[in-house]
Order: structure tokens, then sequence, then C-alpha cells
């Protein structure tokens, strides 16, 4: 660190509490910063809210709406970076190292979070709090430590331009603690770039609409944690045997294996094989030569090993090594599916070793792959119809790695670009073209051919999203008919309870197809000792789905922005002839409200 330069370490305590006492399965207190006052203050969290609301995405969307002014500016000292945990983490149960983040979105302007997973979540756990809100801006570049002993505040104007990679090996060099945990954002968090992740553990992300920029505005580089809190469970050894049962009843299921060998990249030829891969900025569903890119050309043409988290049994990440070319020897977790697709098939680069080398570009720089994809894509398109004067092509991989750096750094054509497509399509004049649902671009699911995607896009709080409900699944399994458009609101909105269940446990998706409604009663009841039915727990869920509308009700947005873009309803795919009806939409989006009770 800068030699001169002091760490602050304050504990300020809002009042005496006894914390042995309150809710089981959480530490019942939250950690408040004010990085423009450099206090700190420890509150309770009622027991009434827990109860109502749980932890993860519960917790975290009854703080946002209670904490945030609306309509503020994202980057706004009052916007408020809020982080979460469930009852589950760091406890014995499959698939619950995992933790949230909470704030307004730069990109969007409304309603953010994101989830990410590793060991970070043990460190964040032992520290002793069920969220931490930082609120204000610091006057000069920091980061964090926060432990069950107090909060430091480190000065790191040394740190400040560093890439993720460097600057989290160096904050944890400063700690000095084996069991300490880091998070952090880069170059593109710093710049305000609007789809600017945090990241831990070198390649894990917490990616999505742009809160790695949220961080950057407040001056904070990172964050540290440690502890030796453990929280108190309503019935730990029940829930080990649970745990253990669990574990003997699904371990032989096809789909365990299938994760363990190819991870999310098995998605590409199967996506491939449907005409529903995203290619050529949103214009084809196949790319033409797919197989390149496909998770047998990941374990062929690199040296691949399973990377698990803790309290893990699925295995899905995939630490790859580039073994020839001129990327030897380059070395990333992943790619992941949608990285493959953003830069595979949108930007037509046709070679794993070389969508590998701007994964690692954009984990280094901080930036999230699934809109960097985007945005370069778009931007080839608005060059290729002379909107700009600069000359990208399809598939120019050393092209799109300029772009990309120009974005993170806000260089020439990249000042546009960082800022989402929506303002790059009103400054081009390409509004038509652009593909986004309220400022967040689609995963790499054509709703053309997945049409319960076009539902899941339209009525996601964050945008288009994937992960609210992963219906994917249930329509690429043949669980329903694809192109089925009446009813099919039904089971998205079952599917979209359970996953809203999974993140206010905070549960690996992974696990969807494993993790039974029974079991989400035993895991609630034993981690918290609240006995609920199936149809309690959907009420909770319905209730936090209808937290996060009412903040982006706050926000400005109505049904009217429950919308696809225009290009999904006028452009059929070459090869499949899908497409998606206006009307279809129309349907299902009634069918959802009516399900939902919203009228």
């Amino acid at each position: 660190m800068e030699v001169g330069q002091q760490t602050e370490f304050r504990l300020d305590i809002l009042r005496s509490l006894d914390y042995d006492v309150g809710m089981k399965g959480f530490f019942n207190r939250l950690l408040r910063i004010d990085l423009s006052k450099k206090k700190t203050a420890i509150e309770p969290v009622p027991e009434s809210i827990l109860q109502t609301y749980l932890g993860g995405k519960g917790l975290g969307s009854f703080l946002l709406l209670r904490e945030n002014p609306s309509r503020i500016d994202p980057f706004s000292p009052q916007n408020r970076l809020i982080f979460t945990l469930g009852p589950l983490a760091d406890t014995p149960f499959y698939g619950s190292s995992r933790y949230a983040v909470f704030t307004k979105s730069p990109q969007t302007g409304i309603y953010s979070e994101s989830y990410s997973g590793g060991k970070a979540t043990l460190s964040f756990s032992r520290a002793g709090y069920d969220a931490v809100i930082i609120e204000g801006k610091a006057r000069d570049p920091l980061f964090l430590e926060i432990s069950d002993e107090g909060v430091a505040f480190h000065p790191c104007q040394d740190l400040w331009g560093k890439e993720t990679y460097e600057a989290e090996e160096a904050m944890l060099r400063k700690i000095g603690r084996k069991e300490a945990g880091a998070l952090t954002i880069g170059p593109a968090g710093e710049n305000l770039v609007k789809f600017a992740v945090i990241e831990s553990e070198r390649w894990r992300s917490l990616g999505r609409a742009g809160i790695g920029a949220v961080m950057g505005s407040k001056r904070l580089k990172g964050i540290a944690f440690h502890g030796k809190k453990r929280r108190d469970l309503a019935d730990r050894p029940a829930l080990k045997r649970l745990a253990q049962e669990f574990k003997e009843r699904v371990q032989r299921n096809p789909i365990v294996p299938m994760y363990k060998k190819y991870g999310t990249p098995m998605l590409v030829s199967i996506m491939n094989t449907i005409g529903a891969f995203p290619t050529q900025y949103w214009s084809r569903g196949t790319l033409e030569g797919w197989e390149g890119i496909s998770a047998e050309s990941l374990l062929e043409r690199c040296k691949v090993d399973s990377l698990a988290c803790p309290y893990c049994f699925m295995a899905c990440g995939k630490v790859s090594e580039v073994k020839e070319g001129r990327h030897q020897g380059l070395r990333i977790m992943g790619p992941e599916y949608e990285t493959i697709y953003a830069f595979g098939g949108l930007c037509m680069v046709d070679s794993i070793e070389e969508i590998i080398y701007l994964n690692d570009l954009c984990d280094r720089l901080g930036m999230d792959t699934i809109t960097a994809g985007n945005m370069v894509a778009f931007a080839i398109e608005a060059s290729k119809k002379r909107r700009i004067e600069e000359k990208i092509e399809y598939g120019d991989v050393d092209g799109i790695h300029e772009v990309l750096k120009k974005i993170a750094f806000q260089e020439g054509i990249g000042r546009i670009l960082s800022q989402g497509v929506r303002h790059a399509a009103a400054v081009w004049g390409m509004k038509e073209q652009a593909i986004h649902v309220k400022g967040l671009e689609p995963a790499g699911f054509d709703p053309r051919v997945l049409k319960g995607m076009g539902l899941a896009y339209a009525t996601s709080d964050r945008g288009a999203c994937h992960l609210r409900a992963t219906f994917y699944k249930s329509e690429l399994s043949g669980q329903i008919d694809p192109s089925r458009i009446k009813g099919k609101a039904k089971l998205f909105v079952d599917y979209e309870d359970k996953m809203t269940l999974f993140d206010v446990l905070i549960l690996c998706r992974f696990y969807r197809d494993l993790i039974t409604w029974k079991d989400l009663q035993d895991i609630v009841k034993f981690s918290c000792g609240l006995s609920l039915r199936k149809k309690d727990l959907r009420a909770m869920a319905s209730s936090i789905i209808a937290l996060a509308r009412s903040f982006n009700q706050q926000e400005g947005m109505t049904k009217k922005e429950d919308k696809l873009p225009r290009r999904f309803f006028r452009e059929v795919l070459p090869g499949t002839g899908k497409t998606i009806q206006s009307k279809d939409l129309e349907i299902m989006l009634k069918e959802y409200y009516q399900l939902r009770g919203w009228g």
C-alpha cells in the first residue's frame, strides 16, 4: 500500500443486542457502512422480516425497496449496494455456497440482482451478518475489510486502475488471512461502464446490469471478508441427514455426470441443433462451424479440470487451459455457455481458444460477457450500416479485443458502447435493430424458438434475464412444447416461484431438477425452524416477486415495458422459419398477470 496511508478501523454499534436470540438460520443483524463518513453501524433485522422474506432475494429486495429513495441516479451516493446471504450459507446442504447483491442498475435504471458462488460465501458468512448495506461515496479509493471484529477502511490509490486478478491478490496479501475472501472491480467498474461486474476468486462474476459500476461510483475497489462466526440452525443434525439422503437419492441422476463432464457449454450443440443459438447479432439461429466452439471442442483443444464450489458434488466449473496456438497456456474458469453464445454466436468467433482469449480480457477488465458480446455485435452491425466510421467485422478477434478495451477505458467508440445498447441505439439511429428488454440484452435462448423464454424476458424484474425462471430447461427437456402458447404461463409461474425460493435460500440453479418442493420444506424447517407448506412457500415467493416489481414501479416502470424487441415479431429465423407473434406474447402475459393477481 502507499507509504504514509493509514487504515481506519471503525465499529460503531447502533445498539446493544443479544445476537443469540432471534430467528434460527440467521445472525439477525445487518452491517451498515457509510463510505462518505467512514462510519459503520450494526442494526437488528427484525424477526418478523426474516419470517416473511427469509434471506437472499427476500431480504435484499425488502431492504432495497425500503432504503433507496425513488428515481435517484444509480451513481448517486444514495444508491445502496446491498449484499445478502441466505440461511444455508456455510451449512452442509449441497449447492448452498452462494451470496447475492442488490442495487439500482445504471444499465437499466431499475431493480438489479446478481448471484455468485465459491469460497467467498464462507468468508462472508463467517463475518457474522445477514446483509451488508453500503451507501455514500469515498473521497479517495479504498477497499473494505469486513470481519466479525469490525470494519477497516483501507486506502488503495495504488490499486485503482489495476485489473481484477492483480487487485484481488493485493487485497488478500494486505489482509494476510488464509480464510479471507475478496471481491473486486476492474477498470470497467472504475470508469463507470454500465455493465461492469464484480469479480472474486479471479473468475467468478457478480454479473449483469452494472453492479460493478455502482461500486466504482462509490470509489470502492473491493471488499474482503473473514471471521469465525457460524449461524445457529434450528436442527443442524437433521439438515446434515437431509443433505446426505439427498445426495444418495440424486447423485446417479444423468444430469450430474453431464454437468461434471461438460458444464454449461453442452448447450452449444443443443441450441444450434434446434436453431435457437443467437448468431450474427440475432439474425440467425445457427452458427456455421459451431462444432469448433462446442463442449466437445473445449475438451479436445484445452486441458480441462472440473471445479466445485464448497458443499457441491456437481462440479460444473471448468478450469480450461489452451493447449496450443497463440494463446497456449492461457487459463481461465470457463468459458460458460453464455460467453460462448455472446462472442461465438453474436460476434461469429468460431474458435474456442479465441473465445477464451476474449473471456479472459472481460474478466480482467471486469465486464459482463453477455452484454459485452451484444455490444460488439451491435457495433459490427452499425459499422456495416455505415452509422459509425470504425471498420469492425464479424469473427475479427483482434478487432473485437480492441473494442472491448476501448469500452473499459471509455475511449473512442467505447464511450458510446459503455453506456449500453439502449444509449448506442439512440445515438446511432438504430432503435429498431437493438435487442434488449428494459435496457438489458437477452441470454442465448432465442424466443422465436423457445416461446416461454419470450415470457421470461418480458417479465423478468431486471430486464431480459434467463435465470429468474430458467424456463429454457422445461422447453428443451420436453416438459412442455416450446411452441405452445396457451397454458404455458401456469408452468412458468411454478418455475419462477421455485427459483425465487432458491434465491431466498440462495441455492445453485443447477440443482433445480434435483431439489423438490418437499426438500425445500424440510430445508426451511431444519435451518430456520419454520414448518411451511408448499402453498406457504409459494405465497412467500410471490410476495418477493411483488417486492421487486414494486421497486420497478417506484422507478416508473409499467406493464407497457413488459415487451419484446420488435425484431422478434418481424424477422423469421432463416432455416427454421420460426418466429413469435405479438399476440402470442399478449396471451402469455395475460395469463401470467392473472396467475400473479396483477389484474
